[in-house]
């Protein structure tokens, strides 16, 4: 259900668009060292996994990656300053590419710094109106962290999300919503890698995940890839730990506990094989 919210009505049009992955044109404008224009469709400056499998280091993706953008409808402009800093400002229809909360754009800004061969920090912002009234008090803001470094065989990354918006509702209350991760990636050679992503994610309010929650979890991933010719098979057996606590929290067990009474539980683990095949030429 990406691209969809919760709490806003859907999109027109949202069956045929929700069929379609990053779609979009770009332009390289002959300004300075070259000013890139992107319209459509195109994947999210927001967050530090995408939405396909194929191009993350784990099978399942983290909280907090499913409850931001993982695409974007509507316009961005980067820029290369130099060989370590390149800027991106976008402007887009909200939130969610599939919701309708209104008819107020969003707007945001992305800096990239490579602070050395191997370590790239990014700093995301995002600011817009994700309710009916649109007054700029009620606007939803966002900030996301990335900082990576990229060795030879060991790759880690630490991305700390912050959101918040007051709410339209009997005392305007303000909602809030953290998450965080550390994915540690090793390359032990061309096949094999394993992969370990602690996470944490935090639904003070109840507005992201319509739950009051505090979640942390633990993801492994052991992947094996077989290259041939333009093809690429990827293996991977992934088990997966989540907890959820708060006044909303836990997982349903499959049952009603009594009548009307959904069955709670706070734990839960996945173990799960998948199989990707990608052909590329």
């Amino acid at each position: 259900m990406f691209g969809f919210s919760a709490t806003a009505p859907t999109f027109d049009g949202f069956k045929a668009l929700r069929h379609l992955g990053p779609t979009n044109v770009s332009y390289l404008a002959p300004v300075g060292k070259g000013l890139t224009v992107q319209g459509g469709i195109f994947a999210s400056l927001i967050g530090y996994d995408s939405l396909y499998a194929k191009d993350n280091f784990n099978y399942t993706r983290p909280w907090g990656a499913d409850f931001t953008p993982y695409l974007m409808m509507g316009l961005n402009a980067s820029y290369s300053f130099n060989e370590k800093l390149t800027g991106a400002v976008f402007v887009i229809n909200g939130y969610w590419h599939l919701a309708n909360a209104n008819s107020v754009p969003s707007s945001g800004g992305q800096l990239a710094y490579q602070a050395s061969p191997h370590v790239t920090v990014k700093e995301t912002v995002l600011w817009g109106s994700h309710q009916t009234d649109t007054s700029l008090k009620y606007w939803r803001s966002l900030s996301d962290t990335i900082v990576e470094r990229k060795g030879d065989r060991v790759t880690f990354a630490f991305e700390y999300i912050y959101s918040s918006e007051r709410v339209v509702a009997l005392g305007k209350p303000r909602a809030l919503m953290m998450a965080s991760q550390l994915p540690i990636h090793w390359t032990i050679n061309k096949r094999w890698s394993a992969t370990v992503r602690p996470e944490v994610f935090w639904d003070r309010d109840g507005r992201w995940t319509l739950a009051r929650q505090t979640v942390k979890a633990i993801t492994t991933t052991v992947e094996y890839r077989i290259p041939y010719r333009w093809t690429n098979t990827i293996l991977r057996l992934e088990h997966r730990w989540d907890d959820s606590r708060g006044p909303d929290g836990g997982f349903f067990r499959g049952a009603e506990v009594a009548p009307g009474v959904i069955g709670l539980t706070p734990t839960q683990h996945l173990l799960i094989f998948g199989l990707i095949f990608t052909f590329d030429r």
